[in-house]
């Protein structure tokens, strides 16, 4: 492998005059420079970024935990994220904690020991099991869901206001019987959403129909549904017309489950879900839900961590970025 001293060698200058024209920290001139640049390129010379990171010390290189990468949400906001890294000059190291709090915990050690100058975290669904470490160093910006004990920049949709939205536009269509599937407890977008749900029935003087708590997964969203089918035979009076889902995942397992239990929505049921994923344009019948600002929050979560990198800011700051509704065909009026 070509080193630095090759290249000072073949363009017959000293180390640190090749290291002053790759970095730009010093004036070279013009015929030294040139030689310099033919040795790089004709030894085919790479400099190494661990060694300039050392001298440096700074990596352009950031962390991310997630989840689950295969839920849609989660990949689509990773794009941003990596798109607006690498516009940025920064390398992404990504990482998936399968939802495992100590899976998340090793990992988070392993990013400190790659010495990357900052993490972009969207914490496991059990916060409960999970704080984050006071000893981190860097700074942090959390995603979509916040810690229990939050002393970092955090990034996320109004959650409360999205499920406000999706039960007062369901209560426009004359539903008064409106259910909800949330996710897990103790998360705190899921709380959110149940709160909004609330709010939303308590603002129209209506009391809340069935709670029922899943995974945020298709499969957790068709077990769930099929649960609160079973509800329906055994209190037929206080049969929900709608349903509010909490994420988009769990209302395309929802859909699966009401299909086969010979029952048309919205015809039977009215649904809504959350995320607006990709996918939920093309299911059948394409899905009403509350359109989170994935894009927006990716950019925003990357450029609030490089400001901090940079020290052009030392104040923690929260962004709420505001959903809206987005109507398809999974809703309808309440016929009842």
């Amino acid at each position: 492998m070509t080193s630095i001293k090759d290249v000072a060698k073949h363009a017959q200058v000293s180390i640190s005059t090749v290291s002053h024209v790759i970095n730009g920290t010093r004036f070279v001139g013009s015929e030294a420079t040139e030689r310099v640049q033919t040795a790089i390129k004709e030894l085919a010379y790479v400099p190494s970024s661990v060694a300039r990171s050392l001298k440096s010390q700074n990596t352009h290189t950031l962390g991310m935990l997630v989840p689950n990468c295969s839920n849609p949400y989660f990949s689509e906001i990773m794009r941003s994220i990596e798109a607006r890294s690498f516009e940025l000059g920064y390398n992404l190291i990504l990482c998936n904690t399968y939802d495992n709090p100590e899976r998340q915990t090793k990992y988070l050690k392993i990013l400190m020991e790659k010495r990357v100058d900052g993490l972009i975290l969207i914490t496991a669904s059990k916060p409960d099991q999970w704080r984050l470490p006071l000893k981190l160093n860097i700074p942090v910006v959390l995603v979509d869901r916040e810690v229990n004990n939050k002393t970092c920049d955090l990034v996320e949709t109004a959650h409360e206001h999205g499920t406000k939205l999706a039960t007062q536009h369901l209560l426009a269509l004359h539903h008064r019987q409106i259910a909800c599937i949330a996710g897990p407890q103790g998360l705190s977008a899921s709380d959110q959403r149940v709160n909004g749900w609330l709010a939303a029935l308590q603002w129209a003087a209506m009391k809340p129909s069935v709670l029922l708590h899943s995974d945020f997964t298709s499969q957790g969203g068709y077990d769930t549904m099929l649960e609160l089918l079973s509800y329906w035979k055994s209190a037929p009076r206080d049969k929900p017309s709608a349903v509010v889902i909490c994420n988009d995942l769990m209302a395309i397992g929802a859909l699966r489950a009401i299909h086969e239990q010979g029952l048309q929505v919205p015809r039977d049921l009215s649904i809504v879900g959350f995320d607006d994923i990709e996918l939920s344009r093309f299911t059948s019948p394409p899905l009403t839900t509350v359109r989170q600002p994935k894009q927006e929050m990716g950019i925003h979560a990357v450029d609030m961590l490089v400001e901090r990198i940079k020290g052009r800011r030392s104040d923690t700051q929260t962004l709420l970025l505001t959903p809206e509704l987005c109507v398809r065909d999974s809703t309808a009026k309440c016929m009842a």
